[in-house]
């Protein structure tokens, strides 16, 4: 663990910055590009296949967008856990 007061609050910190962070980009992802942007990007994109940019965002899009940012998120936890001192051992 981590020896002092400020390397938990730091850590804690830095922990909710990035899942607000990675929460705002998986909002933007599924609501935005699904309902919110859909018809401007319907018109603006290149279709994926037969369907319209925004179509597949909707459906596949976002799915994948979701499971990206899981990986990130992974990434992102163990940098901070390695640089505050709580990486687990194993």
């Amino acid at each position: 663990m981590a020896g002092s007061i400020q390397d938990r609050v730091a850590h804690r910190r830095a922990t909710i910055k990035v899942t607000l962070f990675l929460l705002l980009l998986w909002f933007l992802f599924s609501f935005g590009c699904a309902i919110l942007f859909r018809d401007w990007l319907d018109a603006n994109m290149p279709t994926i296949g037969n369907a319209p940019f925004g179509f597949w965002m909707a459906q596949q899009g976002s799915i994948i967008s979701f499971v990206c940012i899981l990986v990130v998120y992974a990434a992102w936890m163990n940098i901070l856990d390695s640089k505050y001192g709580f990486k687990q051992e194993g």
